[in-house]
């Protein structure tokens, strides 16, 4: 019963911010200062001139294309990465290089990333976003990974070399079909961060074209007077696909963040 509550509390403090946001992209203008929860008059004005304020669906479509092409490529990587660290002697140490380097704060590396990106023309675009966020998220994904391969066991790489086959065949044909909940809790995982990111996305993509939703609520703070209403109702149709995403998905998430990080 003390379960029930504590999760049940826990549900409605998480839940109570987007239930205030969407009260506020509910409100007209004049009525988003109000100090009340509910609003005095419903409106959804909010929902339909926030595409006139910002490039809303372009921004969200980016978010998305960013978002995906990233946690594609940071699985990519990650999954054979992964399994060379849970098998390899030394792989430990690999690992732990990897996680090291997420732990550095990611502003140090935006000047040479800047002119990286500009020496090889992906600047100001959707792709240099992916390459960019997917590379970051490389180490978390990787860590995910790395715990399911070590719940397999080691003779099924045995019994498979000794049927002949090679590293990468062992790798492709016995280990990966049996690492697919962790690839897509490694997916999932990637493309929150990615679809979360603020600080790539504001310094590396600064047209209209190419920006994506978070650098697009932070525009409505520019000004004199704040469109809160818009803002919050932009934000709600950006965060709703993902919230919708993430509970379709919570058997795959949980199950493979719990899996994963018990080694």
């Amino acid at each position: 019963m003390k379960t029930r509550l504590s999760l049940g509390l826990a549900a409605v403090l998480a839940l109570l911010p987007i239930a205030y946001l969407l009260s506020l992209a509910l409100r007209p203008a004049g009525d988003v200062l109000n100090s009340s929860l509910l609003p005095s008059v419903f409106t959804f004005d909010n929902f339909v001139k926030v595409f006139g304020t910002i490039e809303l669906g372009t921004m969200l479509a980016n978010s998305w294309m960013s978002a995906v092409g990233a946690a594609l490529l940071a699985v990519v990587i990650a999954t054979p990465a992964a399994y060379f660290t849970a098998r390899h002697v030394h792989g430990e140490r690999l690992l732990t290089v990897l996680l090291a380097s997420y732990c550095a704060p990611p502003i140090v590396a935006i000047i040479p990333l800047f002119f990286l990106l500009r020496y090889v023309g992906l600047t100001n675009s959707v792709v240099g976003l992916v390459v960019i966020n997917g590379i970051a998220t490389v180490p978390v994904a990787a860590w995910l990974l790395d715990g399911f391969v070590r719940r397999i066991p080691i003779e099924l790489d045995e019994a498979a070399i000794i049927d002949g086959l090679s590293v990468a065949a062992t790798f492709r044909k016995v280990i990966l079909p049996l690492l697919w909940p962790g690839i897509v809790a490694a997916l999932l995982v990637a493309f929150f961060l990615s679809y979360n990111d603020f600080l790539f996305a504001v310094y590396l993509a600064v047209t209209k074209e190419s920006q994506t939703l978070t650098v697009g609520l932070s525009l409505f703070q520019g000004d004199r007077n704040v469109q809160f209403g818009q803002q919050a109702a932009a934000g709600l149709l950006g965060v709703a696909p993902v919230y919708v995403l993430a509970l379709a998905a919570q058997r795959y998430l949980v199950g493979g963040l719990t899996a994963g990080a018990t080694k």
